[in-house]
């Protein structure tokens, strides 16, 4: 599966709005390590958990 997120990347959790907006930290097989302004770092299964790009 390709992934449209690179490290540096803002994005959101659809499922968890309230989270903010996330920075892509790193990304490892479906395993993308995200750090929300208002939940702090959170690894997220991009199997189970589809992010959205924030512009």
């Amino acid at each position: 599966m390709i992934l449209e997120f690179e490290p540096g990347d803002k994005v959101i959790n659809p499922l968890n709005k309230d989270w903010g907006i996330g920075q892509v930290q790193s990304i490892i097989n479906n395993k993308i390590t995200v750090n929300f302004e208002n939940v702090g770092k959170k690894v997220i299964n991009s199997e189970n958990i589809k992010l959205e790009k924030y512009d």
